[in-house]
């Protein structure tokens, strides 16, 4: 039996336009994840941060601080202290339908028939992740850091 050029396309269509659009959890990931601001981690504080460096170029490299105090001899402290909470969740559903023309003769007259089917599946993750960082930077009376710590987790 030869189909159409008339029909035989959209069934291509039926078969083909469910699958498309579909996107993975990577892919969700990195439209949400696209052009970010310079993030805080462990290794831009160890690459970046020096004894003897002026607080200005500190507050280029991280920012600002989330606190500024002074220790028991008046010289001053920054605190940051981030949380970053990364939720990834993905939703894949997709189908596939088909819509069948059957034709045939019988006895010299033309006789023929409609026939569908149809396949539908759905599945989902989600995943949860929090990061902690605490960086604690310590000046001189110069206004030079004396002395820096930090601390990560993640869970």
């Amino acid at each position: 039996m030869k189909i159409s050029s008339k029909v035989r396309g959209p069934i291509i269509a039926a078969i083909i336009l469910p699958l498309v659009g579909c996107m993975s959890a990577h892919q969700h990931y990195q439209q949400t994840h696209g052009a970010q601001e310079r993030q805080m981690t462990v290794g831009v504080v160890q690459k970046e941060i020096r004894k003897g460096m002026s607080a200005a170029n500190v507050a280029e490299v991280l920012g600002s601080p989330n606190i500024v105090t002074t220790d028991a001899e008046g010289r001053e402290v920054w605190v940051y202290d981030k949380i970053s909470t990364d939720v990834t969740y993905s939703n894949d559903s997709g189908g596939l339908g088909a819509l069948l023309l059957i034709g045939g003769a019988s006895g010299g007259a033309a006789g023929g028939g409609l026939g569908s089917g149809s396949y539908t599946r759905s599945a989902g993750a989600q995943s949860k992740t929090q990061r902690t960082l605490t960086v604690v930077i310590k000046y001189d009376a110069q206004k030079k850091v004396r002395d820096f710590a930090y601390h990560s987790s993640r869970f």
